[in-house]
């Protein structure tokens, strides 16, 4: 994790403020008042697994959906009202980009440039070079990483003061992930712009976030600074003499795993003092240790 480029980003107005949005498909709740901000200069890890409701919140982002219930707002407008102004200073890659399988990679950046005045020439052909791309290439017979690559370079070479990333490195090799986040952390690192990160793979989330927010059926279950998520929840193991049937009552318990002499709880910090909580039970404390993202957010996604 990295620290904050922008030491006052706190004190700005978020890039994005989410105000209480709800969307519905039929019956099926896709997103349930959802309320959060991203601040300005920082990697906002969007986390949650598939049908979460991350690619429906981003696409409100985008303007692609009209909000039913609540309000989204970037760079203080509008979206859908106002598209030109804000897609303008965006960048996005999804999953699988979308592109003309007939042209040639040059052709396609020469097309891509035309839409954004800001377009760094001379960056978008390092990243051709760093990412070994040959420009002559006809796209249809770029390998899956290789289409990663091109449209990481389409949305980045414009220097978006908002990257949207959505699951970008999903189904992609390590050498090809790796790729993906180091331009991210270059992204936000050096020239303090905004990157929203949203992957159900958490280790690569807990490597390069600052932010994160964990939605689980469309609901958002977590939304706070990274170092406070990780401050709040600890993983401690407890082994009893005696095996138990019924999983241990640990006061501020999250979620309580394991059989017989061994279980592990996953508590709130704030409210779980392992020593004493031991002592009650007739445990010895095998393990106390901060919880990793994902065991925090397996923890969460409970119905």
């Amino acid at each position: 994790m990295r620290e904050l480029h922008l030491a006052d980003s706190a004190s700005t107005d978020p890039v994005i403020a989410v105000t209480g949005l709800s969307r519905s498909f039929g019956s099926k709740k896709a997103l349930n008042d959802v309320t959060l901000a991203v601040p300005l200069g920082c990697v906002f890890g969007l986390v949650g697994e598939n049908g979460a409701g991350k690619s429906t919140l981003i696409k409100h982002l985008l303007g692609l959906w009209r909000t039913q219930t609540g309000s989204v707002t970037v760079f203080g407008l509008d979206p859908v009202s106002e598209p030109t102004a804000v897609l303008g200073r965006i960048g996005y890659l999804s999953e699988q980009p979308d592109l003309p399988d007939w042209m040639r990679v040059a052709e396609l950046l020469r097309y891509t440039q035309a839409f954004y005045p800001r377009w760094d020439t001379t960056y978008a052909r390092q990243l051709l070079e760093q990412f070994g791309l040959d420009e002559a290439a006809r796209i249809r017979t770029l390998s899956k990483g290789q289409r990663a690559r091109l449209g990481l370079i389409a949305a980045e070479a414009h220097r978006p003061d908002l990257l949207i990333l959505d699951e970008p490195s999903s189904g992609l090799d390590p050498i090809v992930r790796r790729d993906i986040l180091e331009a991210i952390i270059r992204t936000v690192t050096d020239e303090g712009r905004t990157v929203i990160f949203s992957s159900h793979l958490l280790d690569e989330v807990e490597r390069v976030s600052d932010h994160v927010a964990m939605l689980h059926k469309g609901m958002l279950k977590l939304c706070a600074p990274l170092e406070e998520i990780k401050a709040r929840h600890r993983r401690v193991s407890l082994r009893f003499e005696e095996p138990r049937t019924e999983p241990p009552e640990v006061a501020g318990a999250i979620r309580v795993d394991g059989a017989g002499r061994e279980w592990t709880v996953i508590s709130d910090a704030k409210r779980t003092y392992a020593p004493a909580a031991a002592q009650h039970l007739g445990a010895v404390i095998v393990e106390d240790a901060e919880a990793s993202l994902d065991e925090i957010f397996v923890a969460h996604a409970v119905d």
